[in-house]
């Protein structure tokens, strides 16, 4: 009798995933913690082994499709071993008479290992970097092969290919003409205007959604935004950034912005908090998320026990989260337990910014570009690079009085930096 394959919990606030793409079809014997599904959250992919050996004989939810965790995802007939203890279980059960169970066995999904960063396949582009499992996804799905996908010229980190390129690609050769006739566009939807076009929703920009409008619908936002002059922390860099460079670790704003967060976290505890029902939860351990944009959307890897780290630990720590998020690597461990997340859309240029809380914490602060303004310093103008900080948080947890001393704390750690203890 084949066994349900369930959805298991891939990690402590992760309720649900999403079937990204199934890695066995039925009548394909699949062996005990041989890849089986990927998975997409609102945090990363992951490869889920199959947690017993068999043929799987059946397939429960389509690629695309989200279910809670615990959900039957597939059948699988079990074989050898597995399937002779299967089969004493049943006549165990069945001698005991009706009415009486025998010992509870492992579902299947139990005790299994945890998944593990998704590995899209062996296919590699020109530059040795894997293509990622949605430019994977899109080529089958527009029937472009692989050679042809590996020629295709990457706008993405080092050259790869990136959503945008592969679909640039189909657009392309769906203007051409095929064997000298014109492929016929696409008819436009009823009522829709002409030029539209329908852009279907990857798991992962799916997952977020839902994750933002949750956050929306659930926490009472409110907003803080302070002007902090970056004239210490600019010139500081600027002295040791080549000499960091030269030992291997790149010096961003984003360390300098984790090690004062730590320090402000310490000062005013209750920011590093949650809200549950029966009470504010605070924080024992400072585990700081940093958003990074990747090719298919934005992950957020965490930082763990920031507050033990040194801004050189913050800056080769930081330096690691990125290049493996970039490389499709992080573990679902590199994703769980963030206790406060920075964001960093000053990267992208933006000068103020008011993002959405991660459920299951108090706050998040948005770091924006450092731009040089004329400002008023002892009665005459000066130019200096200035940065906005802006905080949101729930104000179940602390109220604004709290939020805007958290700023002013920050405010003082960056215009009174001296060194990088």
């Amino acid at each position: 009798m084949p066994v349900e394959i369930k959805l298991p919990q891939l990690g402590e606030s992760i309720h649900e995933g999403t079937i990204a793409r199934w890695l066995k079809q039925p009548g394909d014997r699949v062996a005990k913690y041989e890849p089986l599904v990927e998975i997409t959250t609102d945090k990363v992919n992951v490869e889920m082994p199959s947690p017993v050996a068999g043929m799987l004989v059946a397939l429960l939810v389509p690629e695309g499709e989200t279910r809670p965790v615990g959900s039957p995802i597939a059948l699988v007939e079990l074989e050898g071993a597995a399937a002779t203890e299967g089969a004493a279980a049943a006549d165990a059960r069945q001698a005991q008479g009706p009415g009486r169970e025998a010992p509870a066995t492992p579902a299947a999904g139990a005790g299994m290992p945890a998944p593990a960063a998704a590995s899209p396949t062996a296919a590699r582009d020109r530059g040795g970097a894997r293509l990622s499992p949605l430019v994977l996804r899109l080529a089958r799905e527009h029937g472009i092969p692989l050679g042809v996908l590996e020629t295709l010229p990457g706008s993405g980190a080092g050259g790869r290919v990136t959503k945008d390129d592969v679909l640039r690609y189909v657009a392309q050769r769906a203007a051409a003409p095929a064997a000298g006739i014109a492929a016929p566009a696409p008819a436009p939807a009823p009522g829709a205007p002409s030029g539209d076009r329908l852009v279907k929703l990857t798991p992962i920009r799916r997952a977020i959604a839902q994750r933002m409008a949750q956050s929306k619908r659930e926490i009472p936002h409110a907003y803080g935004v302070i002007e902090v002059d970056m004239s210490a922390v600019v010139a500081w860099r600027e002295a040791h950034k080549e000499a960091w460079r030269r030992e291997g670790v790149p010096l961003t704003y984003t360390a300098f912005f984790i090690r004062a967060a730590v320090d402000a976290l310490r000062a005013y505890p209750v920011v590093n908090a949650a809200w549950t029902d029966e009470g504010i939860l605070l924080r024992g351990t400072i585990n700081i998320g940093v958003g990074i944009a990747i090719d298919d959307g934005l992950v957020v890897p965490v930082l763990r026990e920031a507050d033990r780290l040194s801004l050189r630990g913050v800056a080769a720590a930081l330096d690691d989260l990125t290049r493996r998020a970039r490389a499709g690597q992080l573990t679902l461990d590199d994703i769980q337990g963030g206790t406060f997340t920075i964001t960093n859309p000053g990267v992208f240029g933006s000068i103020w910014s008011m993002p959405i809380i991660v459920p299951g914490q108090a706050a998040i602060l948005a770091t924006d570009a450092i731009v040089k303004r004329a400002v008023v310093r002892d009665d005459a103008i000066a130019i200096r690079p200035i940065m906005h900080l802006g905080l949101s948080f729930d104000h179940r947890v602390f109220d604004g009085a709290v939020g805007m001393q958290f700023l002013q704390h920050l405010k003082a750690w960056f215009e009174g930096f001296r060194d990088a203890g």
